[in-house]
């Protein structure tokens, strides 16, 4: 790969939470009966008209300004044609050269500094409707029995965002999904979850020579639903394409669906031209013109994106961990925190470690109680602070009660356990004193479990090094 340069570029898709759909007036709803949240328009049928959903216009022109983008005066609906079961009316009703949003620029921090995605545009449509693959390996269509479609998805408000091919690694595709996610997530247009597919992504990949700038042929992946599958299969990818053209043969334009179970890659069909779609403006709507009162006001709304705070908290954190409580949503927390005495490192390492697996949920946490918690980790046994961690999003938490249990430091007190521990186990003794100081951790752990969790490990270590010195 070191002879090679990655070329990646994404495609985004996001579903919008508005009420209603993208044309009509049935609900956007999750998990309901298949087939039920219909009606005649994102069924198709003939005589039907659509009515654009105001909301949803809105609500991309609000992400087209956090990315950067210029709000076009001017946009136009465009027939997208192809035919698929998901497609009752044979066309999705899409955007092309005249889309909503167009040439915006997305920074993503990284270790050395910054990486500048551009944003070819960001369009306004309609979903088609979800195909459940029935048997078969994964749900894939793919040795499937047989197909349903369900339309309930059929005309959500559906935003797909593309960039430029400015992507030069798995690693920073990665990254740059995992803060877009953060920053649609926090302008309140979308739940953006991959799992329940309200946030898809495929990415285009070729490689090139080091050193060359043109573009060769791109395959594109489809059908991954979580960051670290993404990154994995464009490695994947990568990795298989550098083969066939050191091998001297041709890649191929076609799509290829990734298999996280066991790595493969399984190519799908040939990759479409925007010709074989047969775009033409679509003959029911009238071109969008966001006016001025519409688009401004949403300008001076926009908070302070993600990217930015990553740079502003790197400054008292490494980049990793800046990064983690930005994309996980804690960075709010995380400041609120220190504004109230909490050591910053500390902070962020309980966050991203212990607060992460408890599964509370940031906005219900009282700053000041937590930061009491942190600030006395080390005196407290490591049950009692975790159980706090834990109930650290209920109403009313105070640190005092957990507080109260402070952990036994007490060197004359552990200092007769310490010694029936080692007077018990004269292997690991040996052992220690021969060398293999990782038995330390085993003597430790003993007292603990005697101690029932209550002992303050710190204490602990120095007491059980100080007798095996003796």
């Amino acid at each position: 790969m070191n002879r090679w340069e990655p070329v990646i570029g994404l495609e985004i898709h996001v579903h919008l939470k508005t009420r209603t759909k993208m044309f009509c007036a049935c609900a956007v709803e999750y998990g309901a009966e298949p087939n039920t949240l219909t009606c005649p328009v994102c069924l198709g049928h003939p005589g039907t008209l659509p009515v654009p959903n105001a909301r949803a216009v809105e609500w991309t022109v609000k992400l087209g300004l956090a990315l950067g983008c210029e709000i076009a005066a001017h946009a136009v609906f465009h027939r997208k044609n192809y035919f698929y079961p998901d497609l009752a009316k044979g066309y999705q009703i899409s955007q092309y050269d005249e889309p909503l949003c167009r040439d915006g620029r997305f920074l993503v921090p990284t270790a050395e500094g910054e990486l500048e995605v551009g944003i070819v545009r960001a369009h306004l449509e309609e979903d088609a409707a979800k195909i459940v693959h029935v048997g078969g390996a994964g749900g894939r269509i793919g040795g499937a029995d047989y197909s349903l479609v369900d339309y309930n998805r059929a005309g959500t408000p559906l935003v797909e965002i593309v960039t430029r091919p400015d992507l030069r690694s798995a690693d920073d595709a990665r990254r740059f999904l995992q803060l877009l996610r953060q920053t649609i997530v926090e302008l309140g247009i979308s739940d953006a979850e991959m799992e329940k597919g309200t946030l898809r992504a495929d990415a285009n990949i070729s490689v090139r020579r080091a050193g060359d700038t043109g573009l060769r042929t791109r395959t594109e992946l489809k059908n991954m639903n979580s960051f670290s599958f993404i990154a994995r299969g464009i490695e994947a990818e990568l990795a298989r394409q550098v083969e066939v053209w050191e091998s001297g043969g041709e890649v191929v334009q076609q799509t290829y669906d990734f298999h996280a179970d066991t790595g493969a890659l399984t190519a799908r069909r040939t990759k479409e031209e925007a010709e074989d779609y047969r775009y033409f403006p679509e003959p029911d709507l009238v071109p969008l013109s966001p006016p001025p009162e519409l688009v401004e006001p949403v300008r001076r709304q926009l908070p302070e994106l993600p990217g930015a705070r990553v740079g502003r908290l790197r400054a008292d954190l490494d980049f990793e961990a800046a990064t983690g409580l930005v994309t996980s949503g804690r960075d709010r927390l995380f400041e609120a925190v220190v504004a109230a005495g909490g050591e910053p490192r500390p902070t962020a390492n309980v966050l991203m470690n212990q607060f992460a697996t408890a599964g509370v949920d940031p906005a219900a946490v009282e700053a000041d109680e937590f930061a009491k918690l942190i600030a006395a980790r080390d005196r407290i046994p490591r049950d009692t602070f975790l159980r706090a961690v834990a109930e650290s999003g209920r109403p009313g938490f105070a640190a005092e009660p957990y507080l109260a249990e402070a952990a036994i430091s007490d060197t004359d007190a552990l200092a007769p356990l310490v010694e029936r521990v080692l007077a018990e186990n004269p292997k690991q003794v040996a052992s220690y004193r021969g060398g293999k100081e990782g038995v330390l951790g085993f003597f430790v752990g003993q007292v603990m479990r005697e101690t029932r969790g209550k002992a303050d490990p710190k204490v602990v270590n120095e007491l059980v090094r100080e007798k095996l010195r003796a």
